[in-house]
């Protein structure tokens, strides 16, 4: 038995799998105003469709869905597969709320009451 695939045949499974890739993922990355689906995320970057995504270099927003998740300093790594993969120089998470600047004490009140 051949595990031979003509190049007509693996090209119509790479476009089948990124279009999967593409539906199946909620992230997406944030440029200026455009928005670019996340194909895959992982510790130290990330993938895009090579044929969507420009060549990104910069400051960008990654977001799951209407979340944002971080902030990141990115470069353009490789090109492979169809899909652009981008290395992170800075990935840092996004709070809801300020960061303290001091430590709070695990007992303090949470609130004060007013006598009435």
């Amino acid at each position: 038995m051949s595990t031979y695939i003509s190049d007509e045949v693996q090209a119509g499974l790479d476009q089948a799998r990124l279009k999967a890739e593409k539906r199946n993922s909620r992230l997406r990355v944030q440029v200026d105003e455009k928005f670019y689906p996340v194909l895959k995320l992982w510790d130290t970057g990330f993938s895009l469709d090579a044929a969507d995504a420009p060549n990104l270099r910069g400051l960008v927003d990654l977001y799951d869905g209407g979340r944002h998740l971080y902030q990141c300093l990115i470069v353009a790594s490789e090109a492979e597969f169809g899909r652009m993969k981008y290395d992170f120089k800075r990935n840092t998470a996004v709070l809801d709320k300020a960061p303290l600047d001091f430590v709070r004490d695990e007992n303090a009140p949470i609130a004060l009451l007013g006598s009435s």
